[in-house]
């Protein structure tokens, strides 16, 4: 499973600017009044060589009546049992409030990784202030100041000294395994269970039925993997019950563990922007990538409907659009087995290794047929290009002035590269490195 870090505490203490700053974006809103975080934020962050997931969560109110914060409150409490370490934002601006006390003594009850964050201590005075919060019998405790990002670099050291090296945990097959995912209702159970032949996940027409992540072993006709069914993600706006947020933490891990990421998408509504949300983290965590049309008995055919459909499709997937898809109809079992030919194959892709000579071979030409462009009187030239020894495909270009090659000549070369070597269904990684 993956890495999971919560960032908790009580409203108006910076939660959102930290989660901002330790994933390099303004992902969540920021505001100076409690209650702006509503909902959860997920977001990676990567420090010392090392990817972790984090959770933005609202202000914890113990005993408030009011509709959001106890629906919040219950929300964090499932964040708190998920996750593998704790950050414990308080405020070195108010002191101990009573809300800071009740939270300490709740996290002292759970055998979990606590780190006592204190935010806002940006001088030496409000540093001599913060030493009060040792009274709240936290052992792990950081100063910080999230809006300038002082102290975080401590915080992260100690974050990932808990991470343990997932390459210790491997099993001794090789087993590609592959992750069912998407919104709820689209048939991925469904579709687990007509691949396995059988009713191993509870199927109904109740968005969100699977709860949890629930993992399968397919071997049939040569066949074998592990397939991943997982509870639907919805967008965070209709995440209105608690059971799903918690569906939503597994979804995540389950990508985390999966190296193929199959996103169930319904023909007859489209593809949403929560299916291109789902489709981005795949990306970003470098997961080969199948797209899985269902319904697609329930959709009128006229002539080139697919094609145009298809079409459409990609030019939403955009910039990335060279994935596998395919158009199903579980119910009528249509074409689904051809999902685990199609997966295969990515797989295949995935780990592709081109030889450094051949790649040499052949992109040395492209570029000698074009050149990079020129760029502040700098004439860029790239004399080498090799894989790196990565689980997925990266390549590195050595250039005489790296850091002035553009993005589209960066795309350029990616086009390249899948137009010779198939890597169709796998994001690819390009670095320039100074030669």
């Amino acid at each position: 499973m993956g890495f999971t870090v919560a960032i908790i505490g009580r409203p108006n203490v910076g939660k959102s600017t930290l989660f901002n700053r330790l994933i390099g974006e303004k992902k969540a809103i920021v505001d100076d009044f409690s209650g702006v975080t509503r909902d959860r934020i997920y977001g990676e962050c990567e420090w010392g060589g090392k990817t972790f997931n984090v959770i933005d969560t609202g202000g914890f109110v113990p005993h408030s009546k009011d509709v959001f914060e106890k629906h919040i409150r219950e929300q964090v409490l499932i964040a708190i049992q998920e996750a593998s370490v704790l950050l414990f934002i308080v405020d070195a601006t108010t002191g101990i409030t009573n809300l800071d006390d009740d939270f300490a003594q709740l996290l002292r009850k759970h055998q979990k990784n606590v780190f006592l964050v204190v935010n806002k201590v940006d001088n030496n005075a409000r540093m001599s202030e913060a030493n009060e919060f040792y009274s709240l019998g936290l052992e792990n405790i950081f100063f910080i100041a999230s809006m300038t990002g002082s102290g975080t670099g401590e915080l992260l050291d100690a974050v990932v000294e808990r991470i343990t090296d997932d390459n210790e945990e491997k099993t001794e097959e090789d087993i590609p395994k592959i992750c069912i995912i998407g919104q709820p209702n689209v048939g991925k159970s469904s579709l687990v269970n007509a691949l396995l032949g059988e009713e191993r996940n509870i199927v109904t027409d109740i968005a969100g039925t699977t709860r949890d992540s629930l993992h399968s072993r397919y071997s049939k006709f040569g066949k074998n993997l592990i397939l991943i069914d997982t509870a639907g993600i919805r967008s965070k706006a209709k995440v209105h019950e608690n059971l799903e947020f918690y569906s939503v933490i597994r979804a995540i891990k389950a990508l985390d563990e999966s190296d193929i990421a199959v996103i169930v998408i319904d023909a007859s509504k489209g593809i949403t922007h929560q299916d291109l949300a789902i489709y981005k983290m795949a990306i970003k965590k470098h997961r080969g990538i199948v797209i899985a049309v269902n319904k697609w008995d329930l959709i009128t055919k006229e002539t080139n409907t697919a094609r145009d459909y298809e079409a459409t499709l990609r030019s939403k997937l955009a910039p990335f659009s060279d994935v596998p898809i395919i158009f199903i109809s579980v119910h009528d079992k249509q074409r689904i087995f051809r999902i685990i030919e199609i997966v295969e194959k990515v797989y295949e892709n995935l780990r592709r290794k081109i030889p450094t000579s051949k790649l040499n071979e052949v992109m040395l030409e492209v570029i000698e047929h074009y050149h990079p462009p020129a760029m502040d009187g700098k004439l860029v030239k790239i004399k080498y290009v090799t894989q790196l020894p990565t689980p997925t495909p990266a390549f590195a270009f050595f250039a005489n002035h790296p850091k002035y090659i553009r993005e589209s000549y960066r795309n350029y070369l990616e086009n390249k590269l899948r137009d010779t070597f198939d890597f169709n269904g796998v994001p690819i990684n390009i670095f320039f490195r100074e030669k």
